[in-house]
């Protein structure tokens, strides 16, 4: 096993977090990261959730403005649905990438029985963007770029990894990695330097920074120290692989102010957003008289 370090600034592990349960939408369970009490805001990411739900429950009709989500499916499918007609189901290893720009109303519901497993990021969007329209990019599993060597495998959900590109466009610079690192197992990832970047962990265990680090477990979150790339060993006594994503991003630098669904730079700006929305204006004219298709048969 090669242990070593591939970086001039090799980044360490700063703090780690337990992403603990709570509850979220209509009866879904959610182990939140980036913006939980202990870690609010990563710049440019505000949110990191891994969620479990099943039917009925979900996350209804609700509004959005001012950022992306990215929403990762690992198990089961979710079926999402907009009010300017915009319907789709994501599957197991599917990504959406949908950026909500100045107004989006839509549904993510379970699309079948079971448990539906999956991740979702908000990503902010600059002050520049903030109003744009909203667009969509969805990319099925088979099409998201994947490599495998020397017992490391990767997901290229965003960036660039082992290689390999992906095709994703990031209005707000980002990498985006899922990695499965087999036991006995060492990846040395580079990361952009001036980028902010954090670790979740899926499954199993493996010490990130330095091979003698303590290793970390599933659920948890690894806020990262400034540096040009990550290591990470697998030196599990188990001999299970550890799965984890490894995000990071551009810094906006930019004030940030949040009140539920919406994100603005300012105060004023967050009223506004909501006055938007109640009053169907400014990118929310379809919102009034807009319900998803489970709402208006009575699913929900």
């Amino acid at each position: 096993m090669n242990s070593r370090t591939e970086f001039v600034n090799p980044r360490k592990v700063n703090k780690v977090v337990l992403a603990r349960e709570q509850y979220e939408g209509d009866g879904a369970i959610v182990r939140r990261s980036i913006g939980s009490s202990e870690l609010k805001f990563l710049d440019p990411f505000l949110f990191l959730d891994e969620f479990s739900v099943s039917a009925p429950g979900g996350f209804p009709d609700h509004p959005h403005r001012g950022f992306e989500t990215v929403t990762y499916m690992l198990e089961g499918a979710m079926t999402h649905e907009d009010f300017v007609g915009h319907k789709g189901t994501i599957k197991a290893g599917d990504l959406q990438w949908m950026t909500a720009g100045r107004g989006i109303v839509h549904s993510e519901m379970p699309a079948g029985a079971g448990l539906q497993h999956g991740l979702q990021l908000w990503v902010n969007l600059a002050a520049k963007d903030k109003m744009i329209e909203p667009k969509y990019q969805e990319i099925q599993g088979k099409d998201i770029p994947k490599v495998e060597k020397d017992g490391v495998k990767v997901t290229v959900i965003a960036g660039e990894a082992l290689g390999i590109k992906s095709a994703v466009y990031t209005r707000t610079p980002t990498m985006y990695l899922d990695f499965r690192l087999e036991a006995e197992s060492v990846l040395h990832q580079a990361i952009p330097e001036t980028w902010n970047a954090f670790v979740y962990v899926l499954e199993g265990e493996a010490s990130f920074g330095a091979p003698n680090s303590p290793v970390v477990s599933a659920h948890h979150t690894l806020l990262l120290s400034n540096g040009d790339g990550l290591s990470v060993w697998n030196n599990s006594l188990n001999s299970k692989p550890c799965r984890f994503l490894l995000i990071g991003g551009q810094p906006l630098n930019e004030p940030v102010v949040q009140h539920g669904p919406f994100v603005m730079n300012s105060r004023d700006q967050i009223i506004q957003a909501f006055q938007d929305y109640e009053l169907g204006r400014n990118g929310f004219e379809r919102a009034p008289a807009w319900h998803s298709h489970m709402v208006e048969d009575g699913q929900i």
